[in-house]
């Protein structure tokens, strides 16, 4: 389990930009937006294992607040390397105790740095190897994570596919009734890691978890309202800030009506004009923005080990 003195060791063995033979040549770097895609763009020359100059990290942040999602082939890193250069982009991700996430251990509520998203490794499974349904990480906190980078160790032979939506391209694609109906619209995103211990200790928080609330149903947990269309603060492009499943409640909207728009809406963003669907390969880092996409994942067998590592970054409260 990576904790925080594990960051402080992967900061202090990350190699120095001033030592010539570690440094990454920024000159080396190509990002090739993907061709015929919704969102994403591939980065070439870059060793995620160097030490990456300012010009590369300012490069490589104008250009996921363009495509949304970049793409690194061919990486070879330890947990300590990938969490020194996911670190380059952002503080990690660390949610309050009260507000579980994928991976919240047990006794402090908070999750290791770097999440094992997998099937194949024994304690620290988190995700199984079922359907996940698109959504945004860590909606239902109050300051969500900006982005997350995605490293993949082991990959299934039939399945596991991950999907990007461009909820930006979604939210421009709306006719302008619809934008302006829903411009100052605030939503609540249910957690549902609440929702699960609440299914009688059923680990699949898809089950038995409505898509809707209605004001005679239970609040389980806390309730962070943020706005249904989201800026983004670097870009000041709006997104629709929607997940495609989880239990979810417009607020002072009148609830068959919310429900209605909800639905309507989630239709909307599943278009596939909107999507991306990314086949791993071993060594692929894909990096996203958290705050104007969703991802989903296809289901594989469960027989057939899939190993992925994940450092998510922390964001500032939607606006």
């Amino acid at each position: 389990m990576t904790n925080l003195s594990q960051l402080s060791q992967a900061i202090q063995n990350a190699p120095q930009w001033h030592f010539s033979e570690q440094f990454q040549n920024d000159n080396e770097i190509k990002i090739v937006p993907l061709k015929d895609q919704a969102l994403g763009a591939e980065v070439y020359g870059l060793d995620a294992r160097k030490a990456q100059s300012g010009a590369t990290i300012f490069k490589l942040k104008q250009a996921l607040a363009e495509h949304l999602i970049l793409i690194f082939k061919q990486q070879s890193l330890d947990d300590l390397q990938f969490l020194a250069f996911s670190s380059y982009f952002g503080a990690i991700f660390r949610p309050s105790a009260d507000n579980p996430v994928l991976g919240s251990a047990l006794d402090t509520g908070t999750p290791p740095d770097v999440v094992p998203v997998s099937n194949a490794v024994g304690q620290g499974d988190y995700t199984g190897n079922g359907e996940l349904s698109p959504h945004a990480d860590h909606q239902w906190t109050p300051t969500p994570s900006f982005g997350s980078l995605l490293y993949a160790v082991e990959l299934p032979k039939l399945g596991g596919k991950t999907s990007w939506y461009n909820t930006i391209k979604a939210y421009d694609a709306l006719d302008e009734q619809t934008k302006q109906h829903i411009e100052h619209l605030q939503l609540i995103t249910y957690n549902p890691f609440v929702r699960a211990q609440s299914n009688n200790g059923q680990q699949n928080y898809a089950i038995n978890t409505p898509y809707y609330r209605y004001k005679d149903q239970p609040i389980l947990g806390h309730a962070y309202p943020h706005p249904l269309v989201r800026t983004h603060p670097e870009s000041g492009r709006k997104a629709l800030w929607l997940n495609t499943r989880s239990e979810v409640e417009l607020v002072n909207y009148d609830d068959q009506k919310g429900s209605d728009l909800v639905a309507q809406l989630r239709e909307h963003i599943l278009k596939p004009e909107f999507k991306y669907e990314h086949h791993w390969q071993v060594g692929d880092i894909v990096f996203w923005d958290n705050q104007a996409t969703l991802h989903s994942r296809e289901p594989f067998p469960a027989d057939q080990r899939r190993l992925l590592k994940r450092v998510s970054l922390a964001g500032g409260r939607p606006f």
